[in-house]
């Protein structure tokens, strides 16, 4: 049964900015609710479902708080908002659009995209020892980068150091040619391009020079005691647990760590567990440390990005019943026999 919803707009420039180039959010809204919209002078009117109609109506009464804080609304704004009403998860979004973070090299501001970023930031903020988990494509390095960023910037420290395992190199770098910066920089590159962005290369390379910006191989954090830094260890799935137990006792005075690591892409050899995995359960009521697991819907990659992961979620799940299933066969069988 067809049936109706209205959305009154103030302005011609809020529907502009709604509606998007050659009405593409619209659309966008149409095709993923199974609705039709359409704009009479400056009133919306929703057909369809009445659940979905009430739910499209909703959503758009949310982006046009949004517009009124923040004057635009770009693609990432509207699939956001609108895979979180899709399945049913109620928020505010207009608490993620508050004043700009930090601003990279280029000018380009820096803000929570996500409630779930949001969470991660003010996480990072209140405590010293912060585990960012999630999926690749949530924000979870990049943002811990520009906290250290604008940390340094601010003077609240005196260095920021870099590091996460090489873990295909087996952490044994000795037998790769040239000299330690060319033997780990295949590992540490995508700390760098996160670095380049937010600082400009030459910055970055002058404060590389003065020792006041470190990126390294894990290996060699070991004994070493790193004062009044902004610690950044990054693909922490693939360290040991001896390697995260050593890396978070480096922890010096005025000093921040923030850990980060998706636990479902696990790289170590077989047998040996993650580090992450691990101190996750440790510490997870100690005092100074926060743990923050960001999800799919904080995904701010290309739309498809959400899609392989759910689909590969999807593959382990019915191979995981699989195996259960035939191990309970096998069980069967066992007790046949006996």
């Amino acid at each position: 049964m067809q049936e109706r919803a209205s959305v009154e707009f103030e302005s011609n420039d809020q529907v502009s900015s709604l509606l998007g180039r050659l009405d593409e959010n619209i659309q966008l809204i149409e095709e993923n609710f199974g609705v039709k919209i359409q704009l009479d002078g400056l009133t919306l009117t929703i057909k369809g479902p009445q659940d979905k109609a009430d739910q499209v109506k909703d959503l758009i009464d949310q982006l046009l708080q949004v517009l009124q804080k923040q004057k635009r609304l770009d693609k990432q704004d509207i699939l956001y908002a609108m895979n979180l009403k899709k399945d049913g998860i109620e928020s505010n979004l207009v608490d993620l659009y508050g004043e700009t973070f930090v601003y990279t090299a280029t000018g380009k501001s820096i803000r929570a995209k996500t409630l779930g970023q949001k969470r991660y930031l003010d996480a990072i903020q209140k405590n010293d020892v912060v585990f960012g988990v999630g999926p690749a494509g949530t924000g979870k390095t990049y943002l811990a980068m520009a906290c250290a960023v604008k940390a340094f910037k601010e003077q609240k420290v005196s260095r920021i150091i870099l590091t996460r395992p090489a873990v295909e190199a087996g952490e044994s770098l000795g037998f790769l040619p040239g000299d330690l910066q060319m033997k780990v920089d295949p590992y540490l590159r995508p700390l760098y391009d996160a670095l380049f962005d937010l600082m400009g290369h030459d910055t970055y390379q002058k404060y590389v020079e003065q020792g006041l910006i470190e990126v390294a191989p894990l290996a060699y954090m070991r004994g070493r005691t790193l004062d009044n830094a902004y610690i950044i260890l990054d693909e922490a799935q693939n360290t040991t647990t001896q390697q995260m137990k050593m890396f978070l006792t480096r922890l010096g005075f005025g000093s921040k760590a923030i850990i980060t690591g998706d636990i479902t892409q696990i790289d170590l050899p077989a047998g040996k567990k993650s580090g992450l995995k691990t101190v996750l359960q440790i510490l997870k009521d100690v005092r100074g440390v926060s743990s923050v697991y960001l999800t799919r819907y904080d995904i701010v990659r290309h739309p498809l990005v959400q899609r392989i992961i759910d689909a590969y979620d999807r593959f382990d799940s019915k191979g995981k019943a699989k195996k259960d299933e035939i191990k309970k066969e096998e069980e069967v069988d066992e007790q046949a026999k006996e």
